[in-house]
Parts: C-alpha cells; sequence; structure tokens
C-alpha cells in the first residue's frame, strides 16, 4: 500500500512540475488488462475526454463503456487493495467530530475501520489525492486505502450521514438556497453515474421493445415500483432498488431538460431518442408525491403508428359517416371518450385524410404527441397566456380552411369554435363526456346556446379502446344461458345457431394476458330533424340517444357485442372498458 501512495505522492508531484499523471493512464491500461474494455473504447473515451474536459474513467463511466465493478476492480488492483464489502460499512460513524458529513460526501469517501495501523478509507474515486491527504491531515492518522462501489457507499451514506448532513445544510450559513443547490448537484452526479444510467436505458428499451404505451415509475416508503401500461392495463416490473430512487428521477429530468432542484412542483418535457434503431418520442410528466416524485412517461413511438381507420377498428358503417362529415365544408365535427381512448388518433387519421395542397390544416395541441407532415402543429402554452381560445382567435386571421383544437374545455373556446364554423371553417375537436348524446348535455352545460348547437354541429363520434383477443391463444365455447338472455345474444346470430363467444387464454406472444392489441368500439350520432328538435326542447341525452338509435345509430355497446361475437375481443373485456351492465 505504502508504494500506491508513494504513486500518488509522485504523480502529484509531477503534475505540479508541469509533468502529465500517469495514473489515469496505468488505470486505462489496467482496464484493458482485465478485460473490463478494450484499446479500441479507452480511444474512444480518450478523445471524449479531451472534448469535455474530464478525466478519462469518468467519461468512460458515463457513456456506459465500463461497468461500475469493471472500473472498481482495476482500481482495486492498480492500489493493490481490495474492493470494500458490502458489509464491511460500519454500523456507527467514525471520527464524526474530525471528518464532517459534507466533506465526505464531495469526496464519496468513508473511514470504515481503525486499528494499530491506522484508518482504513473506503473510496469511490481513489485517484482523487487531495481528499486522501486532507482525511490523513485531519485525523492525524496513517491512512490505508479500499476501493469503494459508488451504489453501496451511497446507501452506506443514506444509512449513516442523512441526519448531519441535513444539519449542515440547514446550518450552513448560507440559507436554504445553498442547501437546494448543492443537493441538486449531488443529485446530479448520482444520476450521471453508469449504472443509473444503464438502468434507465433499460427500463426505456424494455418498454420499446414489448411495445408498452406508458411508463410509471412511484416511490414508496420502502420500495421503488415500475409499471408498464399494455393495451391500456397496468402490469408491474421488477423494482429497481428504492435507494436510487431519487438517482433514476434526476436522469430521466436531466434527458427530459427539466430542473432537478425542482422537485415541488409538476413539470413536464420530453425526450427523443434512438432506441434499437427506431426514433422514439417520450413524453414525460412528474409530480411530487409523499415519497418522492412520480413519474410518467409516455412512448410515442412514430414508426408503430398508422393513422388509418381499417387499423383502429372502427366499423365500415362509423367510417362512412365520419368520412361524410369531414367533407363537409364547414361546422364542427366532435370526438368525445375518456382520456386514453384514442380519440387523438382519430383525430389525426381525419386530418390526414383531408391533408392536401388545396387546403391549409391548422392544429392546436397540447401536447403535440405525433409531427404530420404539411400540417401547422402549434403547442399551447398556458404559462404564457396561450391557451386554446386565444390561439384560435389568432389562427383565425391566417384563413385556414380545416382547424384541430386539442380540446373543448371551456365556454370561450366552444364560442370561438362556434364562430370559425359559421364563417365557413371546418373544425375538430374533443370533449370528456361518457357518449355521443352527453356531448350536447356539456356542451349546454358549458353555456353553449342551443340554437347554436344545432346550426353548426355536423357529427359526434364516441369511442372506446377495447383489448384484442390474441389470436394465437384464444379459444371459444358456446355463451352460458344467462350470457344469452342478459346480452340478447339469440338476436345477433343466425337464426338456429347458438351464440359462441371467444375467452382470453394467454401465452408468449401476448405476455400471457390473452391479449394483444386494442381496437375501437365507437357509436356516430350525426344530428337530424328529429334530433335537433330535442336540442330545442332541452332535452336530455337519454332522449337524444333514444332519437338517435331510432334513426340508425349502433351504440358503443352494441358495436362491442358484435366484436366480441366476431371474436375480436371478450364480453369480460367489453364490460371492463364500457362499464356497461347490460
Amino acid at each position: 500500500m505504502d508504494s500506491a501512495l508513494d504513486t500518488v505522492t509522485t504523480s502529484l508531484a509531477r503534475e505540479q512540475a508541469g509533468e502529465p499523471p500517469d495514473l489515469v493512464e496505468a488505470l486505462a491500461a489496467q482496464l484493458v488488462a482485465d478485460g473490463a474494455c478494450d484499446a479500441r473504447t479507452v480511444e474512444r473515451g480518450r478523445r471524449s475526454a479531451a472534448d469535455t474536459g474530464q478525466r478519462l474513467d469518468a467519461v468512460l463511466l458515463q457513456l456506459g463503456l465500463v461497468s461500475e465493478r469493471g472500473l472498481a476492480q482495476a482500481l482495486a488492483t492498480l492500489f493493490q487493495t481490495r474492493i470494500t464489502p458490502a458489509d464491511a460499512y460500519p454500523e456507527e460513524r467514525l471520527l464524526a467530530e474530525r471528518l464532517s458529513a459534507r466533506f465526505l460526501r464531495g469526496a464519496r469517501a468513508m473511514p470504515i475501520a481503525m486499528d494499530g495501523q491506522g484508518l482504513v478509507l473506503a473510496m469511490a474515486d481513489p485517484l482523487d489525492r487531495f481528499a486522501l491527504q486532507a482525511v490523513a491531515a485531519a485525523t492525524g492518522m496513517a491512512v490505508r486505502l479500499e476501493v469503494a462501489l459508488p451504489i453501496e457507499l451511497e446507501a452506506a451514506f443514506d444509512r449513516l450521514y442523512r441526519d448531519e448532513t441535513e444539519t449542515e445544510d440547514a446550518e450552513g450559513g448560507e440559507g436554504e438556497e445553498e442547501g437546494l443547490e448543492e443537493d441538486a448537484e449531488r443529485l446530479k452526479d448520482l444520476a450521471s453515474e453508469a449504472p443509473v444510467i444503464r438502468l434507465v436505458n433499460q427500463i426505456i428499451a424494455r418498454a420499446v421493445e414489448t411495445h408498452a404505451s406508458d411508463i410509471h415509475i412511484e416511490p414508496f416508503e420502502d420500495r421503488l415500483r415500475v409499471r408498464y401500461r399494455y393495451d391500456g392495463v397496468l402490469h408491474e416490473a421488477e423494482a429497481p432498488p428504492p435507494r436510487l430512487a431519487a438517482a433514476i428521477t434526476s436522469r430521466i429530468k436531466i434527458m427530459a431538460k427539466l430542473d432537478i432542484a425542482e422537485r415541488r412542483l409538476p413539470q413536464d418535457g420530453r425526450i427523443k431518442l434512438a432506441v434499437r434503431g427506431h426514433e422514439i418520442d417520450f413524453r414525460v410528466s412528474t409530480i411530487p408525491s409523499l415519497y418522492g416524485e412520480t413519474v410518467v412517461l409516455r412512448v410515442l413511438d412514430r414508426t408503430s403508428v398508422v393513422f388509418e381507420y381499417s387499423r383502429l377498428g372502427l366499423s365500415e358503417a362509423v367510417i362512412g359517416q365520419l368520412d361524410a362529415a369531414l367533407q363537409l365544408p364547414n361546422g364542427i365535427v366532435l370526438v368525445t371518450g375518456p382520456t386514453g381512448s384514442g380519440k387523438t388518433t382519430t383525430l389525426y387519421t381525419g386530418l390526414l385524410a383531408l391533408n392536401s395542397v388545396t387546403r391549409k390544416v391548422v392544429t392546436i395541441e397540447d401536447p403535440i404527441e405525433y409531427q404530420l407532415s404539411g400540417i401547422n402543429q402549434i403547442q399551447v402554452k398556458p404559462q404564457i397566456g396561450l391557451n386554446f381560445a386565444t390561439l384560435l382567435r389568432s389562427i383565425l386571421r391566417q384563413d385556414p380552411d380545416v382547424i384541430m383544437v386539442g380540446e373543448i374545455r371551456d365556454l370561450e373556446t366552444a364560442q370561438i369554435a362556434v364562430q370559425a364554423a359559421l364563417t365557413g371553417h371546418l373544425v375538430l375537436s374533443t370533449v370528456h363526456t361518457n357518449s355521443a348524446a352527453a356531448t350536447i348535455t356539456r356542451l349546454r352545460d358549458m353555456g353553449l346556446e342551443d340554437y347554436l348547437m344545432t346550426a353548426v354541429l355536423r357529427g359526434v363520434l364516441a369511442q372506446r379502446l377495447v383489448r384484442r383477443l390474441c389470436t394465437a391463444c384464444a379459444r371459444s365455447e358456446e355463451a352460458a344461458p344467462e350470457l344469452v338472455s342478459r346480452f340478447n345474444l339469440d338476436a345477433r346470430v343466425p337464426a338456429g345457431t347458438r351464440p359462441l363467444l371467444w375467452h382470453a387464454v394467454g401465452c408468449a406472444q401476448c405476455r400471457g394476458t390473452g391479449y394483444k392489441g386494442r381496437l375501437a368500439v365507437a357509436e356516430f350520432l350525426r344530428p337530424d330533424p328529429e334530433i335537433e328538435k330535442l336540442i330545442f326542447a332541452g332535452a336530455g341525452d337519454t332522449a337524444i340517444e333514444q332519437a338517435a338509435v331510432a334513426g340508425g345509430m349502433v351504440t358503443m355497446f352494441e358495436a362491442g357485442l358484435a366484436a366480441a361475437l366476431a371474436g375480436e375481443t371478450t364480453i369480460e373485456e367489453l364490460t371492463r372498458s364500457l362499464r356497461a351492465e347490460g
């Protein structure tokens, strides 16, 4: 060990004399000798280090070119010592009166034992000569070096030094802001560690490879939960260590260009990555919770999204009615349903059908989910007063032919949309209601007059997404008499045949769920003279729906039953998604 310290001292003297230190190069050679990386990788890291001004080993680690343990093993070999075992960290703080928690955290070093030969110091960065010499000077003891794995060292700090660090931050003389700034810097450093980078990359890559639509990362008191949403249903994945919760959140926030020091307010951002050769966008949302920040990433894979009605699963009758409404020169066409029911995808499909050289198409969205070629898309920014109503009013001055408003949320937006429709524009938008008929009631509740609704409303499409049966493992059997009676299935099949219903089984192709992909079940309400009379009379949604059905509208639940009898989905999935009672 003395020879290693002599090497450190000699290297420091050379550096002060203007000669380049040789320890980093010795470490690089050791990494190659250990098989932790090859010479080409080292050369790549050397070029990056020259560009960034960072040390070679730090660059190799941050880029994920060497593992944390591989680097620690090379350091241990170079300094002729061992990697500190996880159970070697002390139960109580050592030399707390001489070595402050803030200094030790900054130096990434911890005293772990004392004996007749001096002090044993575990260091994540043994090349930090200043920290090594400062510990020796502060304690007046001979120091023996061991190499610490950063994750295990951080866990020991959280266990032993948390209270002292918080006290020092509170009494540091610079106030709370300095403590927050230093804590943010520590989180940034922790998020830049190779294991955290690798873990976040694995979480993201798994979501893309398994075609998840969302990633949910949720911290709790004793665990960190990671869940993926497949076909609208959440599935829990193997959980990372809870001690990495802050580091994982910080890494995602850095990737999304969010403020990692702000942990009290919600934040939104985007990440654009190439995953397995595909350009993927991720919409990131963070919200403070009891035990940290919950993070949700919406996976937007442009390569896997096809804007075609046939892929959505809409029936031919509904597609025909929607197309007819979209071909009208003016008016309002609405798509309604809860969050995650595919409203935006349906609108995008309609917009692309309308997009041509002869039409100017403009969208106002919050947020812009997919970029559509040839269409002017505008992002709402409420923080600077750029909301749906303000943008819609301004867009009308640019003489568009077709306008898509992401959502009609208030009377002001509804009134400007109506004005646009009355002045010769086709307006597409969404509303959050449970059925097509309920949209009339919702607009009325906003304060929109009945006569304006009848003047501009050209059609309302209400839809839900239900999971498709996996074709590899689905099985059919005769419907139980109770189901036949409850849903009147006899009337939906040819006379003399027994209704068949399909059931989810589960196989490797569908991750054992029995379902693979989703399809839309929808109803389309077109205001005819009878419905317009009911709207004028102030009728409720039940009366309006009954009139629409009498006029030929197929309800969502009826469309869903037809899909279940066709073997595309199941009765169970239908009742889960539509919450219908039959």
